[in-house]
């Protein structure tokens, strides 16, 4: 989609927005305004004292057409402090929003009026409702949205609408969320019996079942054969580490609305752990280190934990709590480019083993709080640049996306659905080697400060999981199915012929369960397929009596009787090098 079209779809979706509130007033006229932008693919807007549920959303929608019918002008007008306060006399949160606007400095107010309704708003609109297709937008549901963000304040009522050029395109997007719905993680986790939550809990701290755990840990199990192949050398800090340490590293005084308030202990001020790299730069100082061992590849599953809000917490994939495959790089400065692209590469190569072959990428730059010198921060972001360029990789810059110790690059994979997913993050760090007085020996003898890169792969363990079901509607391939087989026999006769192949199986490091429950074998191949399992086997008289077993693969049904043997170099042999 080009620019100019962009822009006219995000006027509209703004148009929406406020024609959703006119139609709110003319259906529910003691109802009080909150704000309404634009957000990507749609809109929505915050209402006080409205009581409705979804059964509504088709009679405001209804009356939203009448008025786009009725080819309402938007008429921009801009009006004083006191004529504004007039204006919404009875609208309190738009009273407030005057309020906040003047705090800034004295200014002309801008509102829209369209028909008999009136808003506070900067716009841009539309000239007329005309412009909008009635068949191009819905309204899609009701949320619950603290005013302001804030939860210290009043839940308001959102609603939340979609909008597009065209029918087409509105019709593809619902397609699209009704297929994401198929696919929602949250769901999927529950049916597999992977993980849970647990209100006593706490919401954003997952339970991991044991199929979860061992999905978990054939992901790990793999990310540390590789790592540990490639230099890596893993660590296990704590997850608690005294205040003092976070103010050394800058994160109490740039990224505190993300960390947890302080934990007293012995009259001592301990934080949940936000990030593992300041507890990694206390191992590199805590001898010598020379030339001679850099680079130093630290690398840990370390679980953090960063203070989210309840309203954007979501399944696996927003938590409160989370492992990151983390690791922190240490080299001298003529190490850095050929480092960098090691990493790029590396983390391509990593997510493309897991299925994901489309991928954006994204160059982040200074953010507006930010750590060190402006020139140290060009100097990084032209390095990165450079990385990218030479291994040819189409990329996008995203202005003052940047962590506040150094420029990022950020790779985005996208799913089956084409929706884009934060993992692979390398991260440009010149403030943690400064803050902790790193250094090294080099060959001229003297001490020198390192350069220090932060990299995770998959990101978080908890949202890269998220993904992957979502990506794979819940059917992993081969080796990672946390179970791989089910043995079925027909009838008692055959149980104990089942339980040798269960035996044999396990013996080739295969994950295996054995279903000699009294169920029908009919019901024991759906409850197969429901649970996604990659193979089952049937036995039957004749597979006893032939030493076989009756194969069903995943989706594709009865693919023939095997031996053991045969089945395992035919089908299971590629397990091994993790092929998909």
């Amino acid at each position: 989609m080009n620019k100019e079209i962009s822009n006219g779809v995000e006027t509209k979706r703004h148009s929406l927005a406020h024609i959703l509130a006119h139609a709110i007033k003319n259906l529910y006229p003691n109802v009080k305004l909150g704000m309404g932008p634009a957000i990507e693919n749609g809109f929505y807007y915050d209402f006080n004292d409205l009581k409705i549920s979804d059964t509504d959303l088709p009679k405001i929608e209804n009356e939203m057409k009448k008025i786009i019918k009725q080819n309402i002008s938007f008429e921009k007008k801009e009006v004083s402090k006191e004529e504004a306060e007039d204006l919404f006399i009875n609208e309190p949160y738009k009273l407030e929003l005057i309020k906040d606007l003047y705090e800034v400095g004295p200014r002309a107010i801008s509102v829209y009026k369209s028909g008999n309704f009136v808003d506070l708003c900067a716009g841009p609109h539309i000239n007329s409702t005309k412009e909008i297709n009635p068949e191009s937008f819905k309204l899609t549901r009701i949320a619950g949205a603290y005013w302001k963000g804030d939860e210290k304040n009043k839940m308001l009522t959102r609603i939340y609408g979609v909008a597009f050029n065209n029918k087409k395109e509105l019709k593809n997007h619902l397609a699209l969320i009704e297929e994401a719905k198929k696919r929602d993680h949250r769901i999927l986790g529950q049916k597999l019996d992977l993980f849970i939550f647990d209100e006593e809990v706490g919401p954003g701290l997952p339970l991991w079942q044991p199929k979860g755990a061992i999905l978990r840990h054939i992901i790990e199990n793999y990310l540390f054969e590789k790592l540990s192949s490639q230099g890596y050398q893993w660590l296990i800090t704590p997850h608690i580490g005294r205040l003092a340490l976070w103010k050394t590293s800058g994160h109490w005084e740039l990224y505190r609305e993300n960390i947890y308030s302080p934990i007293e202990i012995e009259k001592d001020q301990y934080l949940l752990k936000p990030m593992n790299c300041p507890f990694h730069v206390k191992i590199y100082n805590s001898k010598i280190r020379s030339y001679k061992e850099l680079p130093l590849k630290f690398a840990e599953l370390g679980t953090v934990y960063r203070y989210e809000k309840s309203g954007v917490l979501h399944g696996l994939t927003r938590v409160r709590g989370f492992t990151q495959d983390d690791a922190h790089l240490i080299c001298p400065p003529e190490q850095m480019d050929k480092e960098l692209e090691k990493l790029v590469k590396q983390g391509l190569n990593i997510l493309k083993k897991f299925g994901f072959k489309k991928y954006s990428i994204y160059l982040s730059t200074r953010p507006e709080k930010y750590a060190g010198k402006i020139d140290e921060w060009e100097k990084a972001t032209k390095t990165l640049k450079k990385v990218l360029e030479k291994l040819k990789l189409k990329y996008e810059i995203d202005p003052a996306g940047g962590v506040f110790y150094g420029p990022k690059i950020d790779i985005k994979i996208k799913d089956a659905l084409s929706r884009e997913w934060q993992c692979t993050t390398i991260q440009f760090d010149f403030n943690l080697p400064e803050k902790f007085k790193m250094a090294y020996i080099n060959k001229k003898g003297e001490k020198q400060k390192p350069y220090m890169i932060h990299r995770a792969l998959l990101g978080s363990m908890e949202r890269f999981i998220g993904v992957l079901l979502e990506h794979y509607q819940g059917a992993l391939p081969l080796w990672l199915s946390p179970v791989q087989i089910w043995v079925m026999p027909i009838s008692s006769s055959q149980k104990k012929y089942a339980k040798e192949i269960t035996k044999q199986l396990k013996s080739e490091g295969l994950r295996v369960e054995l279903k000699d429950d009294n169920e029908t074998i009919g019901k024991k191949i759906r409850e197969a397929e429901i649970q996604k399992i990659p193979y089952s086997f049937i036995i039957g008289k004749k597979e006893v009596k032939s030493k076989t077993v009756s194969v069903r693969e995943r989706k594709k049904g009865d693919i023939g009787k095997m031996k053991i043997k045969k089945f395992i170099e035919k089908k299971i042999g590629f397990t091994e090098t993790r092929s998909r």
